[in-house]
């Protein structure tokens, strides 16, 4: 897993036998950002619908953090954020959570679709200043 920071750089993830591993520490960070962030985006390491998702919102004046995850990691996460962040059940929470995921506001907002929709209909600045991602 990899962290981009607002200014572009990206933090490589700690090694495998690390505390917690890519699979617990790791997930508690991703959390811990989702909660301490106005916006953050949540995607697979070097996905392009990510990036779409990234240029969205830095044309709205948000430069959002981004978490990129290994492919192997994402149901783990997927759950992980569901369990931690919507509410869901152990059960089958990773299966409704699709990267790239918008966290707004401390809460998940949806996926790239999501996003656009409410971008076209011009509700998400609004949002986003609700929120505390932008102050004009």
């Amino acid at each position: 897993m990899h962290q981009t920071s607002p200014n572009g750089t990206r933090h490589a993830p700690p090694p495998a036998g690390a505390s917690g591993g890519p699979s617990g520490a790791d997930h508690a960070n991703v959390v811990k950002m989702v909660s301490e962030n106005p916006v953050i985006v949540v995607g697979a390491r070097g996905c392009c619908m990510c990036h779409v998702v990234q240029k969205l919102l830095q044309g709205q004046g948000v430069n959002p953090p981004v978490y990129e995850v290994d492919e192997g990691d994402q149901a783990d996460l997927a759950r992980e954020l569901s369990r931690n962040i919507i509410g869901g059940s152990d059960d089958n929470s990773g299966e409704t959570m699709q990267f790239p995921a918008v966290f707004v506001g401390g809460k998940f907002f949806g996926g790239l679709e999501r996003l656009m929709a409410t971008h076209i209909s011009g509700e998400l600045v609004p949002i986003l200043k609700d929120a505390g991602a932008l102050w004009l």
